[in-house]
């Protein structure tokens, strides 16, 4: 006798930035070219171990997003003045990516957001995008003083949402992330193309085309 086949996860967790968002490279490009920057210089002041102490320490809520502006200008050569906004002004919402997220949650899959935050004041780059209305469960790192990919906050993120992790899939931009919760038994999908990240997670949730 033929058995109905249920779907193969439970949950499904989103990182923000570049998921969510537009293609962060794409983010930091049109920042560089309205800075007037040689393109890579905002990359390259992320890799050094100056810009990436004032991420961790951002994400982690130790610093405010105004500390981070006056250092991270510092290191790139640019005005602190509201900085994180104008990095971020092209970080616009990845509508396939969102729309696959509440297709999932109306059919029952929990949905959560886990993100490396980047602080909230003066700037708020989750404004707009309606998180809590959208997903079961929304795990911001400086509320947390948890940042990926430290396997905590996977482990913190899956005990909301109540779904083991070998049921959840985990999309997100970074590698790193991505292999940390594959570590602990989450389905990673790496997430660089809005339309292509859309159209796997459908595959993968057995959701249809809407």
């Amino acid at each position: 006798m033929a058995t109905s086949v249920g779907p193969k996860y439970g949950g499904v967790i989103f990182d923000f930035f570049g998921v969510l968002t537009f293609n962060m490279v794409e983010v930091i490009s049109c920042f560089e070219d309205r800075e007037k920057l040689r393109r890579g210089t905002f990359l390259r002041a992320w890799a050094d171990p100056r810009g990436k102490e004032l991420f961790r320490q951002l994400e982690l809520g130790q610093i405010t997003q105004t500390d981070w502006n006056v250092g991270f200008a510092a290191l790139i050569g640019v005005a602190p003045d509201n900085l994180m906004g104008r990095y971020l002004h092209d970080a616009f919402p990845a509508y396939p990516v969102l729309k696959v997220a509440r297709q999932a949650r109306a059919a029952g899959i929990k949905t959560a957001v886990l993100s490396n935050s980047l602080g909230r004041e003066p700037y708020d780059p989750y404004a707009g995008f309606d998180l809590h209305g959208t997903f079961d469960e929304v795990v911001l790192s400086a509320e947390h003083g948890l940042r990926k990919p430290d396997p905590a906050i996977f482990r913190l993120v899956l005990d909301k949402l109540s779904v083991p992790a070998t049921q959840c899939l985990f999309v997100d931009d970074s590698e790193d992330n991505l292999a940390a919760a594959y570590e602990l038994g989450l389905t990673p999908l790496l997430a660089l193309d809005e339309a292509v990240a859309a159209r796997r997670l459908r595959e993968l949730l057995r959701l249809s085309d809407l």
